[in-house]
């Protein structure tokens, strides 16, 4: 394969969509036949699962599962495919994805494009991949927010026998109303159904799959004191802080600064670095807290740890930084 640094400059030059879906393509068709470049790691234990390395591949970037066996190839310890939806669903109209090189951001406003659950796992059923791997659910674009709950479970029910883990995504800014969902009453509702479905689940299977929650950088401190007691309250089992943040902090005079949509990358980092370590004092050790948010490096990893976190995941990072970030972080995690 191409190295990164030589695959870049033409990448780049193309739309970020039409790079994205080039590099799934390229990925999908040759990971049979790719050479595993793992990095002995270490080694962790979290939410019962045992993870060969802490440094995980964010939701986001394989929406449908197509590339599963070449992520592990490239040495992720787990990876996290969705955001998925019951039904198959376009996303918001094009262009929708831009890349802001000179702060090392994404924004983005898909709007959880994808295929649908069905085809993500038949896609899970093909792979040859063995390793940890995360599903991440969440709600058509058309289903009304007061129903949301019965999108989750029907996802939950789903993608229980396929998951090592399952993540509910309540978070991302460009579903309209998604966020609400983080409310105390509203969150207190999901979490409960989802709770109950998990037990019923867990028996029927015979295996315990782990349910994490996803949640936003844009939260104040009483917001995430009462999603901590939410969590602890419905004995979920671990929080993926987070996901992208509507602040423009930083990136309002760069080309496509002021798009609609979420901003990734490093301009996040900070503000969700500091979630993560109000989320760990809050829960006072009670539930793992995995970061996510603007690893650019091996640094940032160490940092996300340093503020309480078990377990990272990247995704922008790779766009500017290519396979080399996860070996990078690897290492610097071991």
């Amino acid at each position: 394969m191409l190295p990164y640094s030589l695959a870049r400059p033409f990448l780049f030059s193309l739309d970020a969509e039409t790079a994205h879906e080039l590099t799934l393509t390229t990925l999908k068709r040759t990971q049979g036949l790719m050479p595993s470049c793992v990095t002995q790691g270490r080694a962790v234990r979290v939410m019962g699962i045992d993870f060969p390395n802490p440094v995980g591949l964010a939701a986001g970037l394989d929406k449908n599962g197509e590339c599963i066996e070449a992520w592990g190839k490239l040495g992720f310890g787990f990876v996290e495919i969705g955001t998925i939806t019951p039904r198959p669903q376009p996303g918001n109209p094009k262009p929708r994805m831009f890349r802001l090189p000179a702060a090392q951001g994404i924004i983005n406003r898909m709007g959880f494009n994808n295929h649908g659950v069905d085809n993500l796992l038949a896609n899970v059923a093909a792979s040859k991949f063995k390793g940890v791997l995360g599903i991440n659910i969440g709600k058509n674009f058309d289903t009304p927010i007061e129903n949301a709950a019965d999108d989750y479970l029907i996802c939950l029910e789903k993608v229980y026998a396929a998951a090592s883990y399952v993540t509910v995504n309540i978070s991302s800014p460009n579903t309209k109303n998604l966020r609400q969902l983080q409310g105390e009453s509203e969150l207190d509702a999901l979490l409960g159904a989802l709770k109950a479905k998990q037990t019923t689940l867990a028996d029927r299977h015979g295996k315990y799959v782990p349910l994490t929650l996803k949640i936003a950088p844009d939260l104040d401190d009483a917001q995430i004191v009462n999603i901590a007691d939410a969590l602890r309250r419905h004995r979920i089992d671990g929080v993926i802080a987070t996901n992208t943040t509507l602040s423009r902090e930083g990136v309002t005079d760069l080309p496509h600064g002021n798009e609609a949509g979420g901003l990734s990358g490093a301009p996040v980092f900070e503000k969700s670095t500091a979630v993560v370590a109000g989320l760990v004092k809050a829960l006072a050790g009670e539930l793992p807290v995995i970061a996510a948010g603007g690893i650019t490096d091996g640094e940032k990893a160490k940092a996300k740890l340093a503020a309480g976190a078990s377990l990272v995941q990247i995704y922008s990072g790779m766009i500017y930084r290519g396979p080399a970030l996860i070996t990078e972080c690897v290492k610097a995690l071991s």
